[in-house]
């Protein structure tokens, strides 16, 4: 159902229109992702993945001297680092799907949009 309405819009809209229409194509989830870090906002995409990734190496830094700990201070000193710095990485990189989720709203907006330009004319 959706092939064809997308097949019937793309009939309906002139040449200049189909630019538009390419633009707001929906989107796969790795394709949705690496947007992210173009736009106005690419930026900050970028330094929240700097940011997670120096985070996810110190957490498995940490890992790996509890692993190697003797006793259970040590322990204590290296598995709560290591347990924090991973935690914060993991929820760092789960702040993007907001953004996505609203990348791809936007994009099906513009494409409701089009529709009702073309069923003006």
């Amino acid at each position: 159902m959706t092939d064809r309405l997308d097949d019937l819009i793309r009939d309906a809209l002139e040449a200049e229109e189909q630019d538009i229409l390419k633009d707001t194509e929906e989107l796969g989830y790795f394709a949705l992702g690496l947007s992210q870090f173009r736009g106005k906002l690419g930026w900050v995409t970028w330094v929240v993945m700097i940011v997670q990734g120096a985070m996810f190496l110190g957490g498995v830094w940490c890992a790996i001297g509890f692993f190697a700990a003797t006793d259970a201070l040590t322990a204590l000193h290296w598995g709560l680092p290591a347990a924090v710095l991973i935690l914060a990485a993991t929820t760092l990189k789960l702040s993007l799907m907001p953004q996505m989720q609203a990348d791809r709203i936007l994009r099906e907006l513009k494409r409701v949009e089009l529709m009702l330009v073309s069923r003006r004319l």
